[in-house]
């Protein structure tokens, strides 16, 4: 598809992917038009003026919640295509706040749609899902039946395990407000494609990092606190759940997919984006140390004596039948043979001489965890997508971010 003179709309265009959406479209000649809520004092979102494109958009003031207003909105922009990224995203504030979340990730979808029915526009829209909505996934007959133990029920029960690496066909077990509200939006898009053949394509996108992302979110919250470790302002590093696998992209390639799915995408369907690799939160920690410049040569944690050394030693092998890189202690730790609790103590690094604690927040492990997402993307790849940037070149371009950042002030 040629985006030259295309007109765009973008709901979440001021957010983290949807500044880099726009940026690459801007780019390509299209005509973009960006769903804002209106700001008190006139300032431009920091990802919009960080970009340098606010120029080059035409800001719609509305929200989600107004149908009236996206009607205007459909008025305006006469899109050719919409990306609806709009969302309350971050997935602890949906369980303080669930009916919040409800409203603009739900109802504020279904105003959308409702609001292209009414105006009788044809526009294709691509909807941001979300990899949450899998939620609850067995990676091994343990943990399942762990899982069992801790709930009761489980619904639905799995047919096979493993059911990584997750395909589009994965049951859907949402463990958050977030997911549940991303499960509700996929659902509907869907539901408008056979009732009244809206041209709504959903993607289900794993997490996707890179510069700028909230600083709410665990990857930033990871590498602002190496910044600050590197310029001395803190001595230690405090983080929740280190255990917790996922599949990290970089926003660029997310972004790309996106695109990729209004060109090639077939209506009614449903496409997972993700890098087809999965990566803890701990190796998050030592690999940000490492690009930091802090070499990492052993953890170990404060109590029950778990040592591994060398554990960022880089592994290819295969895991749930698909080789990618990962560290030592991932290597480990999808195999069973380590984890960690909150029962360890925490965790100490050491670096040469140097030893650098990471404490574990009770307060910042969430109510219901996913403890695992990892993608099998064949079906996108199947339209000519690929992924160019590696979990190094998202945590140094993070990293990057946030020690300009300090450099600044």
């Amino acid at each position: 598809m040629s985006w030259n003179n295309k007109n765009v709309l973008i709901t979440g265009i001021s957010g983290f992917a949807g500044s880099y959406l726009a940026r690459h479209l801007i780019d390509q000649g299209a005509d973009i038009f960006g769903l804002v809520r209106r700001r008190a004092d006139g300032s431009l979102p920091n990802n919009i003026r960080e970009k340098n494109i606010a120029n080059s958009i035409t800001f719609i003031e509305g929200n989600l919640e107004d149908i009236t207003g996206m009607a205007t909105a459909l008025d305006i922009s006469d899109p050719d295509v919409i990306f609806h990224l709009a969302a309350q995203s971050f997935v602890p504030r949906s369980f303080s706040h669930p009916i919040e979340t409800a409203q603009i990730n739900s109802i504020g979808t279904n105003n959308l749609l409702e609001a292209v029915r009414l105006k009788d526009c044809d526009p294709r829209i691509i909807f941001a899902g979300s990899s949450e909505e899998y939620g609850l996934v067995f990676s091994s007959e343990e943990q399942y039946q762990r899982m069992k133990a801790v709930h009761g029920t489980i619904y639905p029960e799995p047919t096979s395990i493993p059911e990584v690496p997750i395909k589009e066909t994965n049951p859907l077990r949402p463990m958050s407000p977030y997911a549940v509200s991303k499960v509700y939006g996929d659902h509907l898009m869907r539901n408008y494609f056979y009732t009244y053949g809206t041209k709504a394509i959903v993607s289900r996108a794993f997490n996707h990092e890179g510069a700028g992302r909230g600083m709410m979110f665990v990857t930033s919250v990871i590498t602002n606190q190496v910044a600050k470790l590197v310029a001395g302002e803190i001595k230690e590093i405090t983080i929740g759940n280190v255990n917790a696998f996922r599949d990290w992209s970089h926003v660029i390639d997310t972004i790309h997919g996106y695109c990729l799915l209004a060109e090639k995408g077939l209506p009614g369907d449903v496409y997972n984006q993700g890098s087809m690799r999965t990566t803890s939160v701990l190796s998050y920690i030592l690999l940000s140390l490492e690009s930091a410049g802090i070499p990492v040569d052993k953890i170990e944690t404060v109590r029950n004596s778990k040592v591994i050394s060398e554990p960022t030693m880089r592994d290819s092998s295969a895991v749930f039948g698909v080789p990618f890189e990962k560290t030592k202690v991932d290597s480990m730790m999808l195999a069973g043979e380590i984890d960690f609790s909150a029962e360890d103590g925490g965790i100490t690094v050491y670096s040469g001489a140097r030893k650098i604690p990471i404490v574990f927040d009770p307060d910042r492990f969430r109510p219901a965890e996913v403890p695992i997402l990892f993608s099998d993307t064949t079906k996108i790849q199947k339209l000519g997508f690929s992924t160019k940037f590696s979990v190094d070149d998202i945590v140094r371009d993070q990293l990057n971010y946030y020690l300009n950042e300090i450099r600044r002030t």
